[in-house]
């Protein structure tokens, strides 16, 4: 049975404020999936529960689990390294995930639903952001600011430190690539880590492990943890030993974790939830958007947040645009991931099916009209994956602007088509939702591409193309779509502490 006390205090202890160092659990049997916590060095041996979650299959046999019983034992102390032993490692590890990249695709399509051979941009290397933010020169554990004089003879200067423990919640949809997108700032920074992975995905991480202990990755700073949000989740985001909290996830656990963290005053970082917009005008080059919006609207099953799930076409050209995009979606192939020709894979599980297929049942009931997909074309699939999670790409018109369908994230392969007219018309459409996390504009009108970007209510707009990333900029969404900003400068910033010093001459 694991201690929530020991096991923080174990992290805290270890938080470098001046030197990169890492850790990582031990792993006791293959694609294992330990309720609660992981085995955490300290003093005293800990072990985890013997309990475990099972890691079900969404494509080929939905009702079979994957992982065998769990295991517990000691777990050895391991000492920190000196700081060049940390820097060594921030190389180490993303050549090695680089060289098992194939190996934590497979994983994580038979985890997550997704075809292995369709991988987004930033699935090119699991270990891109680690990389990136784990440079010495991006991230210094103390850097001197704005350093001045004033008028009363003193010299002011700033510096950042760690902020302690950082607990890192990742979710389900991209469970590799959100996991490191976390930890590797964090940890460059200088804190101390306690990830937990959504426990749905958990597969890869259990490898990254595996990874990190092949790379000689000092224990005693990254800790990942294995289990459901309800019991280690909350017990993370509710530690008061847990100063700052990163989550990606869901509006309404986003709001429990608030409750949770407000008597600490914890530091949060929530990148939530989308309902996102693409405004088609109609100077756009209709064949690039349409190959472009169809790519949007269904990659990974529309299981990203990023999603587009409304598209807003001028009404001149909204009738090309809608006999073009059902003819490319009816072309988005749905299928087995093992197979090359598969745009998408199968949805995440059985209860999210459900999900997706109600809320395009509802918009039928409410007079809709569904061109492809859910209903209308019948999926062809192997007899070995019959009983899989799989929804053809559907698109829908006739959806009123509130309904639930045009106004709650759906977070599957269904979009919603409408015509309008005025430039002011579709702005203001596109912010009628409590969303605000990505938009896409369309228009060759240079003028009207930054008008609009510009009255958007979104985190990240998109102008005549989509997911094209920059890592080190601001990453994050308005309203209902979280707080904070991630990426970059704003990473280090969110998990260092800035003090100001003042020295009188």
């Amino acid at each position: 049975m694991f201690d929530p006390q020991r096991v923080f205090a174990v992290a805290k202890s270890f938080t470098a404020p001046h030197h990169l160092l890492i850790t990582t659990m031990s792993t006791s049997s293959e694609h294992q999936t330990p309720l609660g916590f992981g085995k955490f060095t300290s003093e005293e041996s800990l072990s985890i529960c013997g309990d475990s979650i099972d890691s079900y299959d969404p494509v080929d046999r939905p009702g079979e689990c994957r992982s065998g019983s769990g295991q517990s034992g000691p777990f050895p102390i391991g000492q920190a390294v000196a700081p060049s032993n940390g820097l060594r490692f921030s190389t180490s590890w993303p050549t090695s995930s680089q060289a098992n990249l194939d190996e934590f695709a497979q994983a994580e399509s038979k985890d997550q639903g997704k075809p292995a051979g369709v991988r987004p941009p930033q699935w090119t290397s699991p270990g891109r952001s680690t990389t990136s933010a784990s440079s010495p020169r991006r991230a210094p554990p103390h850097q001197r600011l704005h350093a001045g004089w004033t008028t009363w003879a003193a010299s002011n200067y700033t510096v950042r430190s760690p902020v302690g423990v950082a607990g890192l919640i990742s979710p389900w949809n991209l469970p590799l690539y959100l996991l490191t997108w976390k930890i590797a700032p964090a940890v460059a920074a200088g804190n101390t880590v306690v990830a937990k992975p959504s426990e749905m995905t958990s597969v890869t991480a259990w490898m990254m492990c595996k990874l990190m202990q092949e790379a000689g990755v000092p224990p005693g700073v990254i800790n990942i943890v294995f289990g459901t949000g309800p019991k280690a989740g909350d017990t993370l985001v509710g530690h008061p030993d847990v100063p700052l909290v990163s989550f990606t996830g869901s509006t309404a656990t986003a709001q429990r974790i608030t409750e949770r963290s407000a008597p600490y005053c914890k530091r949060l970082s929530l990148e939530l939830g989308g309902k996102n917009p693409a405004l088609v005008f109609a100077d756009a080059d209709l064949e690039q958007c349409v190959a472009t919006t169809v790519r949007s609207s269904f990659s990974n099953q529309g299981e990203i947040c990023l999603c587009t799930s409304r598209v807003y076409v001028e009404r001149s050209i909204y009738p090309q645009f809608l006999e073009k995009f059902v003819a490319a979606a009816r072309k988005w192939k749905t299928g087995a991931p093992s197979d090359p020709g598969s745009n998408n894979g199968a949805l995440i599980s059985k209860e999210h099916l459900e999900k997706v297929r109600s809320f395009v049942a509802l918009a039928r009931s409410e007079g809709a009209t569904v061109h492809c997909g859910e209903g209308v074309d019948r999926l062809e699939l192997p007899a070995e994956h019959a009983g899989g999670y799989f929804l053809p790409a559907t698109v829908l018109t006739g959806v009123a602007d509130g309904s639930r369908v045009m106004q709650e994230e759906i977070f599957g392969p269904v979009v919603c088509v409408s015509p309008f007219d005025t430039e002011e018309e579709a702005v203001a459409r596109g912010n009628d939702v409590r969303f605000g996390l990505a938009a896409v504009v369309w228009s060759r009108d240079v003028g009207r591409v930054h008008r609009v970007a510009g009255r958007i209510q979104a985190g990240l707009v998109w102008t005549n193309c989509w997911l094209i990333r920059d890592l080190n900029l601001p990453f994050g969404g308005m309203k209902s779509s979280g707080t904070g900003r991630e990426g970059g400068r704003d990473s280090y910033h969110f998990f260092t502490e800035v003090k100001t010093i003042c020295v009188k001459h």
